[in-house]
């Protein structure tokens, strides 16, 4: 550690080395107790990133991964019925599959709700008491994102727990198997 006068203000500068400005394992395990990570899936390329930041906060927490497929309500007429059965379907093997391309990287159990998104996302993190959330948003914007809203922006005003929000292009800082991570989604 060096102390040096600051340049500006009259004050003085604390240089640590890097050795002494990490923050020690054991300090960092008790300063962060993650244990249930709840991933909403929309089986969107999207939904993809959020797994690439998740799978490295379960390994290093030994956390569980929730993830989350809603599926809107279908209003209802003759005929209906066979669409919304095939859709329910539809979702469940994709969560099936997700499940699987994740074996071995993660804890993972799904939960499959029909209803508004943001608000069982919201839901399924107070019944799971989700200690994260790590969810990705499609970035629309102007008319898209007044006729359409932006679920990520609600579950991030609701949620009652932190949320990560990953978007669809940005700079990569995950590494490892996260990144070779490739769902069939």
């Amino acid at each position: 550690m060096k102390f040096k006068p600051s340049i500006k203000g009259g004050g003085v500068l604390v240089e640590l080395s890097p050795k002494e400005a990490q923050l020690p394992a054991e300090k960092m395990s008790a300063a962060f107790q993650i244990k249930e990570i709840l991933v909403p899936v929309d089986f969107s390329d999207c939904s993809r990133k959020a797994f690439m930041y998740a799978i490295p906060f379960a390994k290093q927490f030994d956390a569980t991964i929730t993830v989350l497929h809603v599926a809107p309500y279908i209003m209802q007429s003759p005929g209906i019925a066979f669409e919304e059965t095939q859709i329910i379907e539809d979702c469940r093997k994709g969560l099936d599959n997700l499940t699987k391309e994740l074996s071995g990287l993660a804890k993972v159990r799904t939960v499959f709700r029909m209803g508004n998104a943001a608000s069982e996302i919201v839901e399924v993190a107070r019944e799971i008491q989700a200690d994260i959330l790590i969810m990705s948003t499609h970035g629309k914007s102007g008319l898209m994102h007044v006729l359409l809203g932006s679920t990520a922006e609600r579950v991030v005003r609701h949620a009652p727990c932190p949320v990560l929000v990953v978007r669809e292009k940005e700079h990569e800082f995950v590494s490892g198997d996260a990144q070779s991570f490739n769902p069939v989604i």
